[in-house]
């Protein structure tokens, strides 16, 4: 595996939410401390994105700011959600004991060639077909 570092929809929407001002400034610093060339995203995570900071954010952003931060995150590699990608995270899913979603979202970050997950849907330290979870978040519980 590289250093390349799969991002989880979680960390993006935390970077735009004003409801978790803690859990905000945390997601800006770590995506701010890089030069992002490191950072890979899906298809998943950029639909999930933007349905979360439309719809879900007690403070949600617009359609068109959301559209426009999307673009940007289209940027980086974008891993696509296909046909083998679902067969091999509903196998990953059976044996980790994962849901679907979450075996897809670690399924494409294997398949990309990341050494790590960056979520807090996950256990931290844990490794997952090769990739290692980490919570972004958990020193701020």
């Amino acid at each position: 595996m590289s250093d390349r570092t799969f991002l989880d929809t979680n960390v993006l929407v935390y970077a735009v939410d004003g409801g978790e001002p803690r859990k905000r400034d945390a997601a800006r610093e770590l995506l701010g401390a890089s030069d992002g060339n490191e950072f890979v995203l899906s298809t998943q995570v950029l639909g999930e994105f933007y349905v979360v900071a439309t719809r879900r954010l007690a403070q949600p952003l617009s359609d068109e700011a959301a559209a426009a931060a999307v673009e940007l995150l289209g940027g980086l590699p974008i891993v696509s959600v296909d046909a083998a990608l679902v067969g091999e995270a509903i196998a990953l899913g059976r044996r980790a004991r994962l849901s679907y979603w979450d075996g897809l979202i670690v399924a494409a970050a294997a398949s990309a060639g990341c050494g790590r997950l960056l979520t807090e849907d996950l256990n931290d330290g844990q490794t997952i077909g090769g990739v290692r979870i980490e919570n972004p978040f958990g020193a701020l519980r």
